[in-house]
């Protein structure tokens, strides 16, 4: 006798697991891990801004520090928002993904019951009609009295399977409906987390338009400052600029230098290499001239005959490794540098981006457009600035607007960390990743912010592409 329905739900289990299927599982797991991570990120980053608001916003008077600050913090309460939303979502889809099971487990629970009835009634009829014993005993031989024997206890072994499975079931079914309804008390909770994040953003919008319409009122001062910005703005890039080009010129001087000196020494082996033909050439001219006449060559002029001929010294190719007059210890630097793209520690290790790379309108000044070379980073006042990468300080200096600047050579790349209130390092200096080179200077407006710029030779790069995201 045969169990048909039995194994076919036990193989179906098998592909359900716990009532889904694994690989529609796994991505609703791998979904949940990944915004969990980015919420926890994201929460991090709210508090640092939190935290640097509140230091800019203890000051009496409201500045352009503030009002950037306060646009981040908009902007990451948007984010936290859009998250939630994302998780009211996918929790909504393990719940659907949950019922789907529970039904699934359903429609197996009831069909492994119908067939244990199916099972208990064909057995108490055949009880009534055979007694076991009589069954066993009635074996024509000893092969067919051992068949009847295993199947009837297979037959015990399959009721008693069933029930196992039965009860499998259940208890998988209750698990899932447990899981439910605390996917539903968690999605009613993160509703009332939205909720109150929202109420937080519109905070927010009024405490920026609050701002915006105090500097409003302050117009000429701030048509003052930005003046001042940016002559130190155009003095810090013309300070780079030189930087690069001097750097640029030594390089290739020392190139030159080297370069004389390789053909000077080619020049040198390739006279060598003359002389010594000329040497064997008329060697072999005087022993073809004695064996000609009968005598016995001279011993000296045989042995420069019989010595294998040194090749020509062939032309030296360029180094292909060498970019930008570059030597071996700066190309693998700049190369190295290049490798890490996306993955450069930050020169603070607390703090957000609160103006980005490039051109854009100037927050509350009509029709005025303001251009970022780097980032301005806020962060905590004294907090310590790092070198991004291992590099040679090329120039520590001091600059109306931008307090104190340090530059660090890295290859053909360049790092600039300006506003800086002190220097911890010198000229010519070798530093590594993430050691020490100052700490962050404050305005008179409490705003604690370092200007971050990467170049690679005279092309200045966007630094928030170099950094590791946060």
């Amino acid at each position: 006798m045969r169990f048909p329905f039995l194994y076919v739900t036990l193989a179906g289990l098998l592909l359900l697991g716990l009532g889904q299927t694994p690989v529609a599982g796994q991505q609703t797991q791998r979904s949940r891990q990944a915004l969990e991570r980015e919420k926890k990120q994201n929460v991090e980053k709210m508090n640092q801004i939190r935290t640097v608001l509140k230091q800019t916003a203890s000051e009496k008077q409201v500045g352009l520090g503030q009002l950037k600050a306060l646009d981040q913090q908009i902007q990451t309460q948007s984010k936290q928002i859009g998250l939630l939303n994302k998780d009211i979502q996918l929790t909504e889809a393990e719940i659907r993904e949950l019922r789907q099971a529970s039904g699934a487990l359903t429609r197996d629970l009831e069909n492994l019951r119908d067939e244990y009835a199916s099972m208990i009634y064909a057995a108490e009829k055949r009880r009534q009609q055979i007694n076991p014993l009589g069954f066993l005993f009635a074996a024509d031989n000893f092969n067919q009295l051992v068949a009847r024997y295993r199947y009837l206890r297979q037959y015990s072994d399959a009721r008693q399977s069933q029930v196992r499975q039965i009860n499998n079931v259940k208890s998988m079914l209750d698990t899932k409906q447990v899981a439910t309804q605390r996917k539903r008390q968690q999605q009613k909770g993160t509703l009332v987390v939205k909720v109150g994040e929202t109420k937080k953003l519109e905070t927010l919008k009024n405490e920026k338009n609050q701002v915006v319409k105090q500097l409003g009122q302050k117009e000429a001062e701030l048509r003052t400052e930005l003046a001042e910005s940016r002559r130190a703005v155009n003095q810090l890039e013309a300070m780079i600029t030189r930087l690069v080009a001097r750097e640029a010129r030594e390089r290739a001087a020392r190139e030159a230098r080297e370069r004389a000196e390789r053909e000077r020494l080619e020049r040198v082996a390739r006279l060598e290499a003359a002389r010594k033909a000329a040497e064997r050439k008329r060697a072999e001219e005087a022993v073809a001239a004695a064996e000609k006449a009968g005598e016995k060559p001279n011993p000296a002029d045989v042995a420069k005959v019989e010595k294998p001929a040194e090749p020509e010294p062939a032309p030296r190719k360029p180094d292909e490794r060498r970019n930008n007059n570059l030597n071996d210890e700066e190309t693998a630097l700049a190369s190295s540098f290049m490798a890490s793209r996306s993955r450069l520690p930050w020169p603070v290790s607390k703090g957000f981006i609160s103006d980005r790379f490039g051109r854009k309108a100037h927050p509350v000044l009509k029709g005025i457009y303001v251009e970022n070379q780097g980032v301005d980073i806020q962060t905590n006042a004294g907090e310590g600035v790092r070198s991004v990468y291992d590099g040679i300080v090329q120039d520590v200096t001091s600059m109306p607007g931008m307090n104190n600047v340090v530059a660090i050579q890295h290859g053909d790349y360049f790092t600039i960390y300006a506003k800086l209130r002190s220097v911890s390092v010198r000229v010519g200096q070798r530093v590594k990743a993430r050691e020490s080179i100052g700490t962050v200077a404050t305005d008179k407006n409490g705003v604690s912010e370092i200007q971050f710029q990467i170049w690679k030779e005279f092309t200045k790069l966007n630094p928030e592409s170099w950094l590791t995201p946060r």
